[in-house]
């Protein structure tokens, strides 16, 4: 039998497929995602079915009977004339053998990378990787392959997706850092860097921009300041506001964005599931802006 069916074959084109596809779910190209993502899983029920049985990757309708005998190995046929079963059927199979749970989302996933789905792929394909996760999670459990030997660097970040322990804002996030964190390490791969280019966490707000809100009966101040990158360990820029809902307008941080690994936190939530902790820093902050921002009409002011 021709050896691009082989088990070995399958699963180096779906470990290949899956990397792609989370490389481009870092990358926020998610249609590239589904269809790398859908060839992943295709591929590893594929080689699911040959480490059973060859001939269960036979094409039923349509499908040429000499087949049947070339997956068997008793028969040669020319490359141009092997045909395998798709995608839907091969799935079909293994839930049939009880090997992958009924799962739309998975059926939405492999229509997705036909371009059969009558949708749009953007956000919604970006909901879908822990259908991928979990399913190919069962899948490497059925061949006993460990989890680690098939996604490398991106075991942690599938773990994260299919941790139902975790609320969906920190699996966002926690997934987001792994992603940034290796999209770096691509980006700096083979650069004449310094062997150790991360430096220790570090904190500070130096710049505080004054700014008038009519609604409030108060000077309302804007801070820009640094701290250590929760993905990538360098200087992140962090912006803190005041809370309008608390009684001493007290600070918060509302976001933080990496120059270097491109991680972005939208929210206060975002930055505490981010396992930062910016409350005394923030506070500090915000108790030095008021007590040294002048009574006058907006500016600014260094501290």
């Amino acid at each position: 039998m021709d050896e691009s069916l082989s088990f070995k074959n399958f699963l180096e084109g779906a470990k290949k497929a899956a990397h792609r596809a989370m490389d481009d779910h870092g990358r926020g190209e998610y249609d590239e995602f589904a269809l790398h993502g859908g060839v992943a899983v295709e591929r590893l029920a594929k080689a699911v079915l040959v480490s059973k049985n060859p001939v269960y990757l036979l094409e039923m309708r349509n499908g040429n009977p000499d087949m049947l005998l070339y997956l068997g190995g008793h028969l040669e046929m020319s490359a141009d004339k092997v045909r395998t079963v798709g995608a839907k059927d091969t799935i079909k199979r293994l839930r049939t053998l009880g090997l992958l749970p009924p799962d739309s989302e998975l059926d939405l996933l492999i229509e997705l990378r036909n371009g059969t789905a009558h949708t749009t792929i953007g956000d919604q394909a970006k909901t879908l990787l822990p259908t991928l996760a979990k399913n190919i999670a069962a899948m490497l459990k059925d061949i006993d392959l460990p989890e680690e030997n098939f996604w490398g660097r991106w075991t942690s970040a599938m773990n994260v997706a299919v941790d139902k322990r975790r609320g969906d804002i920190e699996r966002d996030v926690q997934l987001r850092i792994r992603q940034a964190r290796h999209g770096l390490d691509d980006r700096l791969k083979g650069l004449p860097l310094p062997y150790k280019l991360r430096v220790p966490e570090q904190s500070g707000f130096s710049v505080f921009f004054q700014d008038a809100n009519p609604d409030i009966d108060q000077v309302v101040v804007t801070v820009t300041g640094t701290h250590g990158c929760p993905a990538c360990e360098r200087q992140a820029i962090v912006k803190a506001e005041p809370d309008p809902a608390s009684p001493k307008m007290a600070f918060t941080a509302v976001s933080m964005s990496c120059p270097w690994c491109q991680l972005r936190l939208n929210s206060a939530e975002e930055i505490q599931a981010a396992g930062t902790n910016l409350a005394s820093l923030v506070e500090l902050a915000g108790l030095t802006a008021y007590d040294e921002l002048p009574d006058s009409d907006n500016g600014t002011q260094e501290s």
